[in-house]
């Protein structure tokens, strides 16, 4: 195989991988570069149709990761919503990522209606992109019990939204706001939370009010 044909090869096999990328970031990133590889290669072989399409296929990609970079970077592009515990659609949806909750969080088992438990939904437009429940322990603390994003959002900042920008904390009392020792693929401590033992904890002080 020669290293064009090798060149063709990666590119297209990089195009496919692209596609079964759940994180939408992730997938118009390397679809990009797909892109690029592919141009090369059929300007090498002077397949000029192709070349078209994919210097096409690239700009489409990039005006999209302008767009989700925009977002990610925008306090504005999220809403939290408060929810019952008990509520259908919350409760759907917690069916619908049960398999992906257990992965993050594997300590959650449910959430039963209780006065000291509170439940939010994070939405970004129409589109539910987490849930975050937490618990009034006493003592000003909130205990975190689940904090989930799905998978084609786990490329932005919905988690520093919630915890620093959203206003979740306002009339509850809380001073501190604790995790789950369990918590997998913690992101806590670039969002200001600091260790508590094998849990990481935010003070409320200084949070950032909307």
């Amino acid at each position: 195989m020669s290293w064009l044909d090798a060149l063709g090869w990666f590119g297209s096999a990089l195009l496919v991988f692209s596609l079964l990328q759940a994180r939408i970031l992730r997938l118009r990133l390397l679809n990009t570069v797909a892109c690029g590889i592919l141009t090369v290669f059929n300007a090498l072989i002077e397949v000029w149709p192709m070349v078209a399409m994919n210097v096409v296929l690239a700009a489409i990609n990039l005006w999209f990761i302008a767009k989700l970079l925009r977002d990610k970077n925008d306090a504005d592009a999220f809403r939290v919503i408060e929810v019952e515990e008990d509520d259908a659609y919350f409760q759907h949806f917690l069916d619908v990522e049960r398999a992906e909750i257990a992965r993050f969080n594997p300590g959650f088992t449910g959430v039963t209606e209780s006065a000291s438990r509170f439940a939010y939904l994070v939405v970004h437009g129409h589109e539910t992109v987490g849930v975050v429940v937490v618990r009034d322990v006493g003592d000003g603390v909130g205990q975190v019990e689940l904090d989930y994003v799905t998978a084609r959002y786990r490329d932005f900042t919905p988690g520093e939204f919630v915890w620093r920008h959203s206003g979740l904390f306002t009339g509850h009392g809380w001073r501190t706001i604790r995790t789950p020792d369990a918590m997998v693929g913690a992101y806590y401590e670039r969002i200001g939370f600091r260790r508590d033992g094998g849990a990481w904890a935010l003070d409320i002080a200084g949070v950032a009010r909307p």
